[in-house]
């Protein structure tokens, strides 16, 4: 999603490649029926296709609001259509409920506010972002809200939704010329029932650290895989654009190896993503689930700050508003498993690079 595109600011985000001077053919529109690994082909509407390897990206898809499909006015926001189609909404400055205070609710929610819109912000849980970051973290979120001018309102569920209205389940009625679903997505993956391509709990394709299926030849990368990370010592399912960027590059690296015997690359990244919401720059490294201390840096009622998540003495994720270069020196930090000393940590006017113990 872009803002950009949202806002009427870029006409799109298309890259120029020249698919045919690269040696790629390329099938638009063409749909994948399934999976048949033992003959190493694909079925396609326009029928089988053969490979030698097989690579799967087909990302995830959003998850729909139960009762609100075919109502008019309601929208997703996953591609760049969706985005071109929600342009005029903005542009007609309508009242607009986001359903979600997640990240793509808080980035919507930000260009229809620079838009005009009058902005909700309707909540399931006690405060946004509550199955990402703890609530400690979170809790400063809270207020970027009201400061854009945003009714955010949590503990709150959707009841249904009509034309032209958003009906809570205490009987709230809120107006709605447009309705914007951000509750989460799924792994794009239906398409591999029955194939033998094993699938996790969460529907994502089950990848090894070499991010390769349970079945030969065929690799999945991005939104739409888990694989195992040796750093956190748990399966990682991400969601976000670096992952997509990352794992393409070790999956290629492994196809081309195998020709000529090279050992496999293991794919252990520090997981890594950023937004930008309500005037702020917001950047996340590492994963912070089995961490054991917090340490802040700077106040998080201010305009810059960083919260770092420790596992004893070791740096595992860190959470930084503001500061891009605490998150640059941190990145890096994670990588090394460097062992930081918590009292320098603490003082936000030291590079975080020289907090090591």
């Amino acid at each position: 999603m872009s803002k950009a595109v949202l806002l009427g600011n870029a006409e799109g985000s298309a890259f120029d490649v020249d698919f045919e001077a690269l040696g790629v053919e390329l099938r638009l529109g063409c749909e994948v029926l399934g999976l048949r690994p033992g003959d190493h082909e694909l079925d396609t509407e326009a029928g089988p296709v053969p490979y030698d390897v097989l690579v799967v990206a087909t990302g995830a898809e959003p998850l729909r609001l139960p009762g609100a499909e075919g109502v008019p006015g309601v929208h997703l926001l996953r591609t760049l259509d969706d985005a071109e189609r929600l342009r005029p909404v903005l542009a007609r400055q309508h009242d607009v409920v986001v359903v979600g205070a997640g990240w793509i609710g808080a980035e919507f929610a930000t260009a229809a506010r620079e838009a005009g819109c009058a902005v909700t912000v309707v909540e399931a849980a006690e405060r946004p972002l509550a199955g990402t970051l703890p609530a400690e973290a979170a809790a400063p979120m809270t207020a970027w809200y009201a400061d854009a001018g945003v009714d955010l309102r949590t503990h709150a569920r959707v009841e249904r939704v009509e034309p032209g209205a958003v009906v809570l389940d205490d009987g709230t009625r809120l107006p709605a010329g447009a309705v914007v679903v951000g509750i989460g997505a799924r792994p794009a993956t239906a398409w591999l029932a029955g194939s033998g391509v094993a699938l996790g709990e969460h529907g994502e394709v089950v990848a090894d650290r070499h991010l390769a299926t349970s079945v030969p030849d065929v690799h999945a990368v991005g939104d739409c895989a888990s694989f195992p990370s040796g750093r956190y010592g748990e399966r990682l399912l991400v969601h976000h654009w670096d992952n997509a960027l990352q794992g393409p590059r070790t999956v290629a690296a492994n196809i081309l190896g195998a020709a000529t015997g090279r050992a496999p690359a293991v794919y252990d990244p520090v997981p890594y993503f950023w937004s930008e919401q309500f005037g702020r720059f917001v950047q996340y490294a590492g994963h912070h689930a089995d961490a054991d201390r917090t340490v802040w840096r700077g106040d998080p009622a201010g305009p810059a700050w960083t919260v770092c998540w420790l596992r004893g003495a070791r740096l595992v994720a860190l959470l930084a508003v503001g500061r891009p270069r605490d998150l640059a020196q941190g990145r890096r930090l994670i990588e090394a498993g460097a062992a930081m000393d918590p009292e320098l940590l603490a003082d936000p006017a030291r590079p975080l690079k020289s907090a090591t113990a």
